[in-house]
């Protein structure tokens, strides 16, 4: 597919910036008005070029067999398409019609055609976000100090600060049983892994005690502040996780 689309650039940023000039001249109160023009323009642009955009390069997605139970999307009740946004080449895409396979660890994207559903180059892709999750793409190969085993992939990123970062990584697997009636049933069974970054360094996190000994020069306080506050790791991992780790950041 092409990827040249000067004229359409040239006429999106010359769109912005005569956007710039009008709004520029109101009060500043007007600048809730400003940046959402600009983001339709910007929306605009993305439906304008069609097939002409970057996003547009991947691998066709084909459907599982239906003998399948379930399915291999996240969120786990996932069926269909959610609208979100995503950072692809450099390019911020918003407004994207999208699903994340999690058998695969795949970004599936819809098709400008509304219709052709594929799969987007991972190694291309740097963020996504919908469902009111963010997932960040980690490359193992270039970490410098890595104490998990973590693989290259997409994280859940439950929480994101100055001094660490809490992710999770969402797996589904297929899975063969058989039922009381001796048939052979497959189905996909979902499953949750968790890993720390404390500076530059990652970390498995296998339950409370290994989230704690990440953060262990506050320790005490971070006790403390569980107890104060009724934290029950068990009851709700990364709902803690994402807590502590905000609370550690501001100590």
């Amino acid at each position: 597919m092409k990827k040249t689309f000067s004229k359409q650039t040239f006429l999106l940023f010359a769109c912005v910036f005569l956007t710039g000039k009008l709004f520029g001249q109101g009060p500043l109160s007007d600048s809730v008005n400003l940046k959402s023009a600009k983001d339709q323009l910007v929306s605009n642009f993305y439906l304008a070029i069609g097939q002409q955009s970057r996003l547009y390069n991947g691998m066709e997605y084909f459907p599982y067999d239906r003998s399948i139970k379930g399915n291999a999307l996240f969120p786990l009740d996932a069926e269909t398409w959610a609208t979100g946004e995503v950072t692809y080449d450099g390019l911020l895409y918003k407004g994207v019609p999208m699903m994340y396979d999690i058998y695969k660890d795949k970004l599936v994207v819809l098709l400008y055609n509304h219709f052709t559903a594929y799969t987007l180059l991972e190694d291309r892709v740097h963020d996504f976000s919908f469902s009111g999750h963010r997932f960040v793409r980690v490359n193992a190969d270039s970490l410098v100090n890595d104490k998990s085993g973590i693989t290259t992939g997409f994280y859940d990123q439950l929480y994101n600060g100055d001094k660490v970062e809490v992710l999770a990584k969402r797996v589904k697997t297929i899975q063969n049983s058989t039922n009381i009636s001796a048939t052979l049933e497959t189905y996909f069974l979902e499953n949750h892994s968790y890993y720390m970054r404390k500076g530059n360094t990652y970390y498995k996190v296998s339950g409370q005690g290994s989230f704690l000994d990440v953060m262990k020069d506050k320790k005490a306080l971070i006790q403390k502040y569980m107890k104060d506050n009724n934290l029950k790791f068990r009851r709700d991992p990364e709902g803690v996780m994402a807590t502590v780790a905000s609370y550690y950041d501001k100590l």
